[in-house]
């Protein structure tokens, strides 16, 4: 029924919400972003107290190294809890969300 009603099977469907979570939701990115903003400032110009900024970032560098993090490759404790709880959905939006903003 699905299938006919849609035109396209369910697997090409669940195919285009991945597309569609990879490109990240900038408004859900902002509703997340309060956390990494207690460290990586919005606004400033340069990084303080070896805290990196994070804006302007190309969005597939940011997920990535979102991923370094999650999966341990990249080394810092609080990065690790954070992207702990991360999904790629969480990832694509805040990658959207800090590629934009300033």
């Amino acid at each position: 029924m699905i299938r006919r009603v849609l035109g396209f099977s369910p697997v090409v469907a669940a195919g285009l919400v991945s597309v569609a979570a990879a490109e990240g939701d900038v408004a859900y990115g902002e509703y997340l972003a309060s956390e990494c903003t207690t460290c990586h400032l919005l606004g400033a110009t340069e990084a303080t107290g070896g805290v990196p900024l994070i804006t302007g970032w190309d969005a597939e560098t940011f997920v990535l190294i979102l991923k370094d993090f999650k999966t341990g490759v990249r080394d810092n404790a609080a990065m690790e809890l954070v992207t702990a709880r991360l999904g790629e959905e969480e990832m694509a939006a805040l990658a959207a969300y800090f590629a934009q903003a300033e």
